[in-house]
């Protein structure tokens, strides 16, 4: 179980504060104005902790405030400051009457492909260039999803029926390893962070993860937790699992490249599996639902665009960052070998 992190500002400054005490009733908190909610540090930091009760919590808080009335009534204000802030990045989720739900998958390529076009390629860079220093900080902002990896979409399973929910399990079970503890796609990573000379331990690094990079697990987190956004979720899992394949192999050959074939077979199986899962993805998961649930056609677009949307931003933070010859992370990493 991890610690609880450092505040990044008024508002973390005050929700830790309260969360190392037995759980009560918050006093009024005053809500943050950011000027780019989707990457600030103080307002994501928060989402991730109030999410993270859900999860695994943290070392020294009580259980009981994952159900505390006044800390959901914050995590709901924030949520929307942040849904809002979404809404104005990519619009609403549009009305999808005319898409047919067997040209989902057709619908959720296009999207990719036009982002494949507009954004510069941290795999491709990663493939190339990258240092073994760049690895490591790209593992520890990685980190504060694929550590837990699944988890966000599992929320979705009780939510589905039919066909997108059997396409939904089939998915989860091989990222849960198939049975296997050590096959588990969370500990794959943990090793390869291991293989890179960084702590595994769950929530390690969180001190040190910008806001733009926990804004992409917020995302997930959010819409796995209500129902009222299952469309997105699966369309955000749809997209992810279409997209993974060729990055992973990028990733993989550029580990290679440095000689750090001790980390590669996260990526490895990553090229593997979503090669598998992307058929299983749109039609039967993306698409099953868009039959079962035509009103939430929009909104697995949506969910596949919010995707796009929050990894570029993360991507064009790490690359302008190394470009400019600094730490990509909030605070550099101390340099260490890998083992």
């Amino acid at each position: 179980m991890p610690r609880l992190p450092d505040p990044r500002g008024p508002l973390t400054a005050v929700l830790l504060h309260e969360l190392r005490s037995a759980p009560h009733r918050l006093p009024p908190i005053a809500l943050p104005e950011p000027e780019d909610p989707l990457a600030d540090a103080d307002l994501q930091l928060a989402l991730y902790v109030l999410y993270e009760l859900h999860y695994r919590g943290f070392e020294g808080v009580d259980d009981r405030w994952e159900w505390e009335p006044s800390l959901l009534a914050v995590r709901a204000a924030l949520e929307d400051i942040f849904e809002n802030a979404l809404l104005a990045a990519i619009g609403p989720p549009d009305d999808e009457p005319a898409l047919r739900p067997e040209d989902m998958d057709v619908a959720l390529r296009g999207i990719a492909d036009a982002d494949a076009a507009s954004e510069p390629s941290l795999s491709m860079y990663l493939e190339r260039e990258g240092t073994r220093e760049q690895f490591r900080e790209f593992a520890v902002h990685r980190s504060a999803y694929q550590l837990k990896e699944a988890d966000p979409h599992s929320w979705a399973i009780p939510r589905l029926s039919g066909p997108a929910k059997a396409a939904l399990v089939e998915i989860q079970a091989d990222e849960y390893g198939g049975g296997r503890a050590e096959r588990v796609h969370a500990q794959l990573f943990a090793d390869a962070m291991a293989a890179l000379g960084l702590d595994p331990s769950y929530g390690a690094y969180l001190d040190v993860v910008p806001g733009v990079t926990l804004a992409t697990v917020n995302l997930m987190s959010l819409m796995g937790l209500h129902r009222r956004w299952r469309g997105g979720i699966v369309g955000h899992l749809a997209l992810f699992e279409m997209t993974s394949s060729v990055p992973n192999g990028r990733y993989g050959r550029g580990l290679r490249r440095l000689g750090l074939e001790a980390a590669t077979p996260f990526f490895d199986e990553h090229v593997e599996a979503d090669a598998v899962h992307e058929n299983i993805a749109a039609v039967d998961l993306a698409g099953g639902l868009a039959r079962a649930e035509p009103a939430l056609t929009g909104e697995i677009l949506w969910g596949a665009r919010a995707l796009v949307e929050l990894e570029a931003r993360w991507s064009r933070h790490l690359l302008a960052s190394w470009e400019a010859g600094v730490s990509s992370l909030a605070e550099p990493l101390e340099s260490s070998a890998p083992a």
